[in-house]
């Protein structure tokens, strides 16, 4: 009965919920000088960080992601696969490393952004140079790395290890802090690259020459087999072209020779034969390489573009910065509701102690 009568002494009426309640908002009712000034302290620092703090600009480009033209490979696939014959395995897969989110790790990779950082941002300075200089980092890397003395201008395979982990830790900066590769909506193609900097010059001109960079560097890469073909086509076709021209030329010369040969000198009829039957050849061969060497250029051709542009980033940029209003009301709102906290944790533990 004892225990059934403690247990309920424990319980907390509402009775007494109320009266905790007021007795805490009048113990805080009187540091309202304490909580004012906490408030104040505040919003005056929120209003020094507005009119310090520099402002963020985004360079932006929005671009389409190119699909291959499968549309009639698509048309057959149904027929096909009651045949037994897989499409794909035929025509080759349309996936590869530029498709889907493949290309958004592109943009982010080491390659293309050290690549980036190494290309001219005006007549005189590169991109990390500049990128160096308006971050200040001579001066906070100063214990580790001598920047100044750096010529990043040289090749890259004349770099010194100290110059490759700059190169390298400067792109990690940038792929953490300034860059966002995304989809803004995951049902379509159309990719959009971000670079935020303090730097306004700066996040135009690396957001345009990274964006260049992965174009060319898809050019270089995606269109290599075919451009390779439509080579090996062309010499081919110069070739047998070359040696078409030559019996041709041949044959006329003999007929120069001998205008009217005698049916009964077989020599001359013979040789005019094997003549004629090479350029034949020849004249086959070479037909069926030129409309080769066509295919060719047109699948060359519809490989590329990969990258449509849809927008790219313009001047005056768009510009992220905290306003002054905003900053005294956060910076007010934060300092008041942490001086509450302090006070109410400061009375919990003088409670503890004091047995009260």
């Amino acid at each position: 009965m004892k225990g059934q009568q403690h247990i309920l002494d424990d319980k907390i009426t509402f009775k007494e919920i109320v009266e905790r309640f007021r007795i805490w908002i009048g113990f805080f009712l009187s540091k309202w000088k304490f909580l004012f000034l906490a408030g104040i302290l505040g919003a005056g620092i929120g209003a020094l960080a507005s009119i310090i703090k520099k402002p963020v600009y985004h360079a932006e480009t929005t671009f389409v992601l190119e699909e291959s033209d499968m549309g009639g490979l698509n048309q057959m696939s149904g027929l096909a696969s009651l045949l037994g014959i897989n499409i794909g395995s035929l025509g080759g897969s349309s996936s590869g490393i530029f498709q889907g989110d493949n290309i958004m790790e592109l943009y982010k990779s080491d390659n293309m952004l050290g690549k980036t950082l190494l290309s001219p941002f005006d007549s005189e300075l590169l991109l990390i140079d500049r990128f160096i200089e308006f971050n200040e980092l001579s001066d906070k890397w100063k214990r580790k790395v001598d920047l100044d003395k750096m010529d990043f201008s040289l090749t890259r395979e004349r770099f010194t290890v100290s110059q490759d982990s700059v190169v390298k830790e400067i792109s990690k900066i940038i792929r953490e802090k300034h860059l966002a590769v995304e989809k803004p909506n995951r049902k379509l193609s159309i990719i959009q690259v971000n670079l935020s900097s303090k730097d306004e010059p700066f996040a135009k001109v690396f957001n345009e020459t990274l964006v260049d960079n992965v174009n060319s560097f898809y050019f270089e890469t995606k269109t290599k087999k075919t451009a390779e073909n439509v080579g090996i086509l062309q010499i081919q076709s110069d070739s047998v072209r070359t040696v078409l021209d030559e019996n041709l030329v041949e044959f006329a010369g003999m007929a120069d020779r001998i205008p009217f040969p005698n049916p009964l000198l077989q020599t001359a009829t013979v040789e005019g034969r094997k003549k004629q039957i090479d350029i034949q050849a020849a004249s086959a061969v070479y037909a069926e390489i030129t409309k080769n060497l066509e295919i060719a250029k047109v699948n060359h051709r519809n490989n590329s573009p990969l990258i449509q542009i849809i927008d790219g980033p313009r001047l005056p940029l768009r510009m992220t910065k905290i306003k002054l209003l905003k900053g005294i009301v956060f910076g007010g709102a934060i300092f008041f509701f942490l001086a509450l906290a302090y006070l109410y944790f400061r009375k919990l533990y003088s409670l503890h102690f004091t047995g009260y």
